[in-house]
């Protein structure tokens, strides 16, 4: 296992750099508030340490004024609660009926879900028009996303990606999570003849497609098949429903590992046993039962969450993908701490800040159960919490007042060359993104919260 884990490291431990941490996020978010023009659309990853826009699809907006819903919960400063939720009221509404994206999930329960749960909490005023305003958005958000959807040859079926309907995106098990806060408000998609159709359904059928066609075992089913391994995209044949072939759309290729795809996957299967356990027998058994979900969601959690402990460097910071062609310029790199300046290939601080948050809540929901799984809980929680301290000091932090980004060395897409290479470099490196800044700070508010003793952070919790 490459990964040194730190297995004296506790969230107590990590508060000092938290409270850094938060108080250069608030610096940051400030400066993009004052100069930010929402009529350039959405910032998405920096370029020279100022945030920038990308067309292609507005996914990162509920990041950006999510991250200032975070930073009120942490904080307790009103003028972020200010930011997050008047822009959410403002410009967050054509992102709960939008019919073109996978990533609702994304965008509302970062924004309308977290707001929720704040009030289910105690930390904002209780108002019924606007629980139910919030409530209402999140309902459509996860009946939208749950129409969106490709039956296929197994009986089973996915929530289809921004390619069309033939594209299953690993990226998809962590948007599930507003499929799951609809179902948790009484809701349902009304399909045609004013048939309901089970929210809950389609986040089993997607997972369990997903981690059929998504996740690798080590059971032959290709050349490359390496246990925990992931694909970006599964391809499926409209005209019979069946698998074609794994592709991949931001790593190097269909046969190797898009180590972002990967953390989606560790952070998404993790969060869904969590919610597994809100959910009662009954509601379960039509979908095969409770040990049958508990079974398929755990062993694609565990198998993801062993490959990334396996693929990262020593300080747990993954690089981009795991097949890179530079990395054979790299004489075992695996074997020291990760070099963002590197002249090779680049890391991805993104990838990390999203793995370690599943790291940590596959280490808890392990601990839990006891026993043998105890050990193993141990050995995850710790690894997601050496990868925290790893992103939450320099040369990851971003401590530069004059840059936009709170997490450095952050990738975005690096087949299609968007990511910014500083002169002098012959990589990407230096730079941000809103998706990574989003993760660092729901991160550091789970470890905050854990440290001090306070009720954990879950998104099932904006439910009462």
């Amino acid at each position: 296992m490459p990964i040194k884990i730190d297995q004296k490291l506790t969230s107590k431990k990590l508060l000092p750099a938290l409270g850094q941490l938060f108080e250069l996020s608030g610096q940051k978010i400030e400066a993009i508030e004052r100069r930010w023009n929402p009529a350039k659309g959405t910032p998405v990853f920096t370029e020279k340490g100022r945030y920038s826009s990308r067309g292609w699809t507005e996914w990162t907006q509920g990041f950006q004024f999510g991250s200032a819903v975070l930073q009120y919960d942490v904080t307790g400063e009103s003028r972020f609660l200010e930011i997050g939720r008047t822009a959410t009221v403002n410009q967050m509404a054509s992102h709960v009926s939008h019919i073109g994206v996978h990533d609702h999930g994304f965008n509302n329960v970062s924004t309308y879900g977290n707001l929720l749960r704040l009030m289910n909490e105690g930390a904002i005023e209780e108002n019924e028009f606007e629980r139910a305003f919030y409530e209402l958005a999140l309902k459509v958000s996860g009946a939208t996303q749950a129409a969106r959807w490709t039956q296929i040859a197994d009986g089973g079926g996915y929530i289809y990606s921004f390619n069309g309907p033939h594209s299953l995106f690993i990226d998809t098990i962590r948007s599930l999570r507003v499929l799951a806060v609809a179902h948790k408000l009484g809701h349902v998609l009304m399909g045609e003849m004013d048939q309901p159709i089970s929210l809950l359904e389609r986040l089993v059928q997607h997972a369990t497609s997903t981690a059929a066609y998504g996740v690798y075992y080590g059971d032959g089913r290709d050349a490359y098949d390496v246990r925990g391994r992931t694909a970006h995209e599964s391809v499926f044949n409209l005209n019979d429903g069946n698998y074609r072939c794994p592709n991949s759309q931001q790593g190097y290729s269909p046969f190797s590992t898009w180590t972002r795809g990967l953390a989606w996957a560790i952070c998404g299967y993790a969060e869904q046993l969590e919610f597994l356990g809100t959910l009662s027998n009954a509601e379960l058994k039509p979908y095969g039962g409770r040990a049958k979900l508990v079974r398929l969601f755990r062993k694609a959690a565990e198998a993801t969450a062993d490959f990334y402990l396996e693929h990262s460097c020593r300080d747990g910071i993954p690089m981009w993908d795991t097949g890179a062609p530079g990395l054979a310029e790299m004489k075992d790199h695996l074997s020291y701490d990760s070099d963002p300046y590197n002249a090779h290939e680049p890391v991805d601080s993104s990838a990390a800040a999203i793995a370690a948050q599943g790291l940590i809540r596959l280490g808890r929901y392990f601990e839990s159960l006891g026993g043998a799984d105890k050990k193993k809980g141990k050995q995850y929680y710790q690894a997601g919490l050496t990868v925290a301290r790893s992103l939450f000091a320099e040369p990851y932090l971003s401590t530069d007042a004059k840059h936009e980004g709170l997490i450095l060395h952050s990738i975005y897409h690096r087949p299609n060359g968007w990511d910014y290479t500083p002169p002098g470099q012959s990589i990407p490196c230096g730079e941000s993104s809103m998706w990574g800044d989003y993760h660092a700070r729901e991160l550091a508010l789970m470890i905050w919260r854990e440290g001090k003793r306070l009720q954990p952070y879950r998104f099932f919790d904006c439910i009462q």
